[in-house]
């Protein structure tokens, strides 16, 4: 599989495996991961930090 980034991608990429003292490739393949895995568990957890985030504005929605 070749996998065809944009510059923009390519260099967010890059940043993220130096910032991380890892290679691009395991990067980009712990993401892949991430993103295959059980999506109701991230689901879970992206509303549980919109929540937390968000809690103080969510309440005045709320009103």
């Amino acid at each position: 599989m070749n996998l065809r980034l944009t510059d923009a991608e390519s260099e967010a990429l890059r940043r993220k495996a130096a910032e991380e003292g890892r290679s691009m490739q395991e990067v980009a393949r712990a993401a892949i991961a991430e993103y295959v895995s059980d999506r109701p568990a991230r689901l879970r957890r992206a509303m549980e930090r919109v929540r937390t985030e968000d809690a103080e504005l969510l309440d005045r929605l709320s009103r």
